[in-house]
């Protein structure tokens, strides 16, 4: 049997503020995200309201990170270098109409609406434990429904070892990728029982509403074992390879980001140590705590790298 994370006290998440029909509200968030969603005043949750259940087996029992923390400091160097740039341009990001190609060794294979994807899919709160390879982290409600559970519609045949994902490419709408920090467009891959992991959550919302564009709208990944760099956002292709991707920080700095990236407290990075982490939000001056080997999940998935040299496979 799976061991579980301790769950999450119900007092702890501000609970959604009416529940309606599924149909009903999934029509509104992908009506919202056609504009995309705006940040509310006095950081509260914007954007339409979703239709889910708290799955507390997969939640911890930390207290999240305010909506405010989560939607202004992110890493999305697509549209800047600079943690606050996200929040103030992904609004020019269009997330409607959004779709995904999926490509590779697969039975199943196209390009397919947003609304074609979700459809039939069990939206699902789940709190995780985010972890910055730059030593940050946060405690996020994320809203989705795993990932093994999309990727199994398209029949993934035995030749396929990896997924590779890639973001959306719009110069136009994602200044940043008008300079060449990476080599665009973002690309992150997993191992294919990493992807069908049911802790690997395909993300479409954040406190009970539809995700901001600054967070990955509408569709991203969160991989809750690895750094941050690995959850993916907004997906507009998924492809099923035999061999190894090259993934985007792994090619620019290899020394540096691992294909695997797993939270490794006992693998610094070459500029930092990775031994403790600053939760943000907590007060300037409190003491780092210590980082956990993969990220506090290491009874779910150790087991994936059994006899794997975590050093040299970092």
């Amino acid at each position: 049997m799976t061991p579980r994370p301790t769950p999450i006290a119900p007092s702890e998440i501000t609970p959604p503020e009416v529940y309606f029909s599924r149909r009903t509200l999934l029509a509104a968030a992908l009506a919202s995200a056609a504009s995309g969603c705006v940040r509310a005043a006095g950081g509260e949750p914007a954007g339409a309201p979703l239709a889910y259940e708290r799955n507390a087996r997969y939640s911890v029992s930390e207290k999240p990170n305010t909506y405010d923390e989560i939607t202004t400091y992110n890493n999305f160097y697509e549209f800047g270098t600079d943690k606050e740039s996200p929040s103030e341009y992904a609004r020019m990001m269009r997330t409607r109409p959004w779709s995904v190609t999926v490509a590779g060794e697969a039975e199943v294979r196209g390009r397919f609406d947003l609304e074609d994807l979700l459809k039939g899919q069990p939206l699902e709160e789940r709190i995780y434990r985010f972890r910055c390879v730059e030593a940050w982290s946060l405690v996020v409600p994320w809203v989705g429904f795993p990932l093994g559970k999309l990727l199994g519609r398209f029949k993934p045949t035995s030749r396929a070892k990896y997924v590779e994902l890639t973001t959306l490419y719009a110069p136009q709408q994602m200044p940043g990728q008008r300079a060449a920090v990476l080599n665009w467009p973002y690309v992150e891959g997993l191992r294919i029982d990493e992807a069908m992991h049911p802790l690997t959550l395909v993300v479409v919302g954040l406190y009970g509403r539809t995700l901001p564009n600054q967070d990955g709208a509408p569709l991203r990944l969160i991989v809750p074992w690895k750094y941050g760099f690995k959850s993916i956002k907004s997906i507009v292709q998924i492809r099923f390879t035999e061999r190894e991707p090259n993934t985007a920080w792994n090619v620019a700095a290899p020394h540096e980001y691992g294909f695997y990236a797993n939270v490794n407290p006992a693998v610094d990075h070459p500029r930092w140590s990775q031994a403790t982490e600053r939760r943000l939000g907590s007060p300037f001056l409190a003491a780092r705590r210590p980082t956990l080997p993969f990220n506090g999940y290491a009874a779910e998935v150790a087991s994936l790298y059994q006899g794997m040299d975590l050093r040299r496979y970092f």
